[in-house]
């Protein structure tokens, strides 16, 4: 169609379909992961949520003499504290309450490969003493184990926070920082490629539709999303096209159907205030004269509910999130923030 654009199919998955993008920022992404990839040495991809950080993780497995070998990963800051050592290094058969049968953990399951540790910045200062422990020994040994085993893996970890400053508020190990950050590989948000959106879209387009009801973008609703600031970063622009595939199936878009289209956040306060805590709010009595602070109320609420429901789960996470209408990532660090 004239003055559109339309998806095509990509070819096989190499490097370049797995870090898409032809603007110069991703060429030197693209170049520093080919550079790397050929040894062991330990990478700490950094770079904004949404940014594609695993992708780089997979490039530099695939372009590694371990390709052959598992590729596993592991969120660092998803995992309730308590059971994070356990999902890293295994345990044995009795161990703890629950443990019914001895288990791997990811570090054995990644032998011979590579172990991703995704938001490495949120692991738990204890757990950082244990993990660098590993690191500088290459040996693992299983909770409630009497020993010790050699594990043959290399270690790829991202952060989307700035560990200067996590080390600096004594948050983050800096031995651990230099054990990690041998190479680094700092990765661009959307906004600072717009060149790449095309490229972006049409491997999105090719993934959710076909090409009898795929959605098409003018060249001015291309030029329209190169002026978003994409918070959300490559993930946004994922859920954008996905929404524009739904409601636009076989339709071209113009500047206006973008702007209809893109979610942009209004709220001004740390969370949105539902009719249930709405309701809550009204039992707090009045504002009064000096007025009230609003983030710690519906902080304090959302405290309260967050028990309730851990409670009636008997603190099961993830029946809790279900109670609350959350993701169970998403009530594990709320759970964090009410336990700080």
């Amino acid at each position: 169609m004239t003055n559109a654009w339309a998806p095509a199919r990509d070819g096989a998955a190499t490097v370049e379909t797995l870090l898409l993008g032809t603007s110069p920022v991703m060429e030197a992404v693209r170049a520093l992961v080919r550079r790397v990839a050929p040894g062991d040495t330990s990478v700490l991809i950094t770079g904004p949520s949404g940014s594609g950080k695993e992708r780089v993780a997979r490039a530099i497995h695939a372009e590694s003499g371990r390709a052959q070998g598992p590729f596993v990963a592991i969120n660092c800051g998803a995992i309730p504290r308590d059971l994070l050592e356990s999902e890293l290094f295994g345990h044995e058969k009795g161990s703890f309450t629950g443990a019914h049968a001895q288990r791997q953990g990811r570090f054995e399951e990644a032998n011979k490969g590579t172990l991703f540790l995704d938001e490495i910045g949120d692991m738990p200062p204890d757990m950082q003493v244990k993990l660098l422990r590993v690191l500088e020994e290459r040996r693992v040994e299983r909770v409630g184990g009497r020993g010790s085993f050699a594990v043959d893996v290399r270690i790829v970890s991202a952060t989307h926070r700035d560990l200067s400053v996590a080390i600096e508020d004594q948050r983050f190990r800096e031995d651990l920082y230099y054990r990690l950050a041998v190479f680094p590989v700092a990765l661009p948000g959307l906004a600072a490629r717009p060149g790449d959106l095309p490229l972006l879209i049409r491997h999105f387009l090719r993934a959710i539709t076909d090409s009898k009801t795929t959605v098409r973008f003018s060249q001015a609703a291309i030029a329209a999303l190169a002026t978003h600031p994409w918070p959300g970063n490559v993930r946004e622009l994922r859920n954008f096209v996905e929404r524009a595939a739904i409601l636009h199936p076989g339709e071209t878009l113009d500047p206006g159907d973008v702007d209809a289209l893109l979610l942009r956040p209004k709220s001004v306060i740390a969370m949105p205030v539902t009719p249930v805590m709405l309701s809550a709010l009204s039992e707090q009595g009045d504002i009064g004269a000096t007025g009230i602070d609003l983030r710690a109320v519906l902080h304090d609420i959302e405290g309260r509910y967050i028990g309730q429901a851990l409670s009636r789960t008997n603190g099961v996470v993830a029946d809790a999130a279900r109670l609350l209408g959350l993701q169970r990532t998403t009530l594990i660090e709320k759970m964090r923030r009410h336990a700080a």
